[in-house]
């Protein structure tokens, strides 16, 4: 992937993915109709028909655009790294079976190590 095509990429979708924010909470509720009735003022910003049409159809284009430009920056990452993360990880460690006859906490058993003795010149002396 050419390398300056990337910040132009991740710009374009950081503002498509603020202005599909903004426009999804432009959009009215199902019961913004019912305060115009007793009243309130109704939305004629956006035509008579109202902002369902036109914010729809914004809302339903901006995600569009969203998809493709986070599919798009998936493809590039993966390309640049070389791969997937969880493939490229440590090897699953192999577990065996216990041999017959010995019990697993004979078998899981180690030797714990022993404090260290007095006077092998690894204790401060006090001042």
């Amino acid at each position: 992937m050419p390398g300056w095509l990337y910040i132009p990429l991740i710009v374009v979708h950081v503002f498509v993915a603020v202005s599909l924010i903004l426009i999804v909470l432009l959009q009215a509720g199902k019961g913004a109709a019912l305060g115009a009735a007793f009243g309130g003022a109704s939305q004629t910003v956006f035509g008579p028909r109202g902002a369902g049409s036109f914010l729809g159809k914004l809302t339903t284009g901006a995600a569009a655009i969203f998809m493709m430009t986070s599919l798009v920056l998936a493809i590039f990452s993966s390309q640049e790294r070389g791969g997937s993360v969880v493939l490229s990880g440590a090897p699953a460690r192999t577990t065996t079976a216990p041999s017959p006859g010995v019990s697993p906490t004979e078998e899981s058993r180690e030797p714990t190590p022993s404090a260290p003795e007095s006077g092998t010149g690894t204790e401060k002396s006090p001042r």
